[in-house]
């Protein structure tokens, strides 16, 4: 009874990379701690479950940073305000329970806010040419690339659109088609955002989605020395990722993807994986997270999502049961090897753990993409259907005001998703499928129950992954940041 409370607790990370608009402007946490003077009790809507050696994991819908471990100790404060009392009555450890969000003031409305997106990213669709032809690609493909002239307005619209929305940052996805095709044109392009943000006092990301196919030593080279970060999409290990992203004459890309990969990790630019779950390939998945492992890469799980040019392609749809199951074998394989890096953000399609949030994408919001000629859209399956160009003085703002096939409806407004406990992390899921295969947005996601089957399981990874790298310290347990 002589242990000392301990929590461990990851330190805050950047988002993770995904090849969509990612979540910006989730909920403001501001939490009461120890200013308030009143009494305290566990938090509503507290996520609890347990994990070897009588610890436990905790996950507030109402703080930053996902999954908090407990040790016995710790657990026992924390049981202890079953019983609402006092923080100043309670171990020291109280205080930062409070502020992690395991505990809230007795009668307190939760803290929480719709925050201010800080970052607009813009899809680049640099050319819409491609030399794979994947089952599910929803484009189709012109072979037409963006020109210079283009590309710079492009870059002036979207530093245009951040200084009258107030976004700090700019993120740029050199995106088709395969962007590598016109990487003449992302060296361009880069040198002249550096020097536009830099002139607007703005924060500028970028990064290059590609296939790997036609990536080459100088590419990779520029890009490590530019500070762009690359993603290369990887389905699964031989035959696995060939049944779904082959060359027009039907031969499989993976030995080129395999060389691609490993010569970015050689040249000092580790890729993030992006692994498109189908019907396909749902039952070698395991290997691929072997594959991700084994290279010590990042890597996001993205479902499958049917468009108009791949719905005759049937077996790319799978059931939810394989799903599960596969995704379970995924975890297990995880598990079993329990990686110093943090894996939670890119376990579940388009679920993001770094902050609680209401839109499950950026769509309509703090993203903009824009076509080889200029057109702008809310999405890049909606390329097609430009609402403004990158001539008008606010595209983003024209963007939020232009209805489109979807509604990118805030979670607590889904039907079946405002008592969900995971709400603050799905946020109902891509609203655009949503849309597609029930009629409406505002409608829980198809693939709910798959997200509520794997999301206990992948917090608990979390939790052991956090209970064997972290080292304890009297109050606390920090993940240190190279580990995250």
């Amino acid at each position: 009874m002589n242990e000392r409370p301990h929590l461990f607790i990851g330190l805050p990370i950047e988002a993770s990379e995904n090849d969509c608009a990612y979540p910006d402007g989730g909920y403001a946490t501001a939490s009461p701690a120890p200013q308030h003077q009143g009494l305290w009790q566990i938090a509503p809507e507290l996520y609890r479950a347990a994990l070897p050696d009588n610890h436990e994991l905790a996950v507030s819908a109402h703080a930053d940073g996902g999954v908090v471990v407990l040790n016995p100790a710790a657990k026992r404060v924390l049981d202890s305000f079953a019983t609402p009392c006092s923080l100043h009555e309670a171990p020291a450890i109280a205080e930062r329970m409070a502020f992690r969000g395991l505990l809230a003031p007795v009668g307190a409305q939760p803290l929480l806010a719709q925050g201010q997106p800080k970052t607009l990213t813009a899809w680049l669709h640099v050319t819409d040419a491609c030399n794979l032809s994947c089952v599910y690609c929803y484009l189709d493909k012109s072979g037409e690339a963006m020109d210079e002239a283009t590309g710079l307005r492009a870059i002036d619209a979207v530093v245009r659109s951040a200084l009258r929305h107030s976004f700090s940052t700019i993120k740029l996805k050199y995106a088709g088609g395969e962007a590598t095709l016109n990487f003449g044109l992302v060296r361009k392009l880069h040198a002249y955002a550096v020097e536009s943000a830099a002139a607007a006092g703005l924060t500028l990301r970028e990064t290059v989605l590609s296939n790997g196919v036609a990536l080459t030593r100088a590419m990779i080279t520029f890009l490590a020395e530019a500070g762009i970060s690359l993603m290369i999409s990887l389905d699964g290990i031989g035959e696995a990722h060939d049944a779904q992203r082959a060359f027009p004459n039907g031969r499989g890309s993976f030995t080129h993807v395999r060389r691609a990969i490993e010569r970015a990790s050689a040249g000092g630019l580790a890729p993030n994986l992006s692994i498109t779950v189908s019907g396909r390939n749902i039952a070698q998945l395991p290997a691929a997270v072997a594959f991700a492992l084994d290279h010590d890469l990042r890597f996001n799980l993205n479902f499958y999502r049917e468009s108009e040019l791949t719905a005759t392609h049937t077996d790319l749809a799978a059931h939810d049961d394989q799903m599960i199951a596969g995704l379970r074998e995924a975890l297990a394989v995880i598990v079993e090897r329990l990686p110093r890096r943090r894996l939670l953000d890119g376990l579940i399609d388009r679920s993001a753990f770094d902050q609680p949030h209401e839109h499950a994408c950026g769509a309509g919001l703090s993203y903009l993409v824009i076509d080889q000629r200029g057109g702008v859209s809310a999405c890049q399956m909606e390329l097609s259907q430009p609402a403004t160009t990158v001539a008008a003085a606010d595209p983003l703002g024209i963007i939020k005001l232009t209805p489109t096939s979807f509604r990118n409806v805030p979670a607590r407004e889904r039907e079946g998703c405002a008592t969900c406990v995971w709400r603050p992390w799905c946020a109902g899921g891509c609203p655009m499928l949503t849309q597609r295969v029930t009629g409406r947005s505002d409608l829980r996601s198809p693939f709910c129950a798959v997200y509520t089957a794997i999301y206990p399981e992948a917090v608990r990874l979390e939790g052991l992954r956090l209970m064997r790298w972290a080292s304890p310290l009297p109050d606390t347990c920090e993940l240190l940041e190279r580990f995250a």
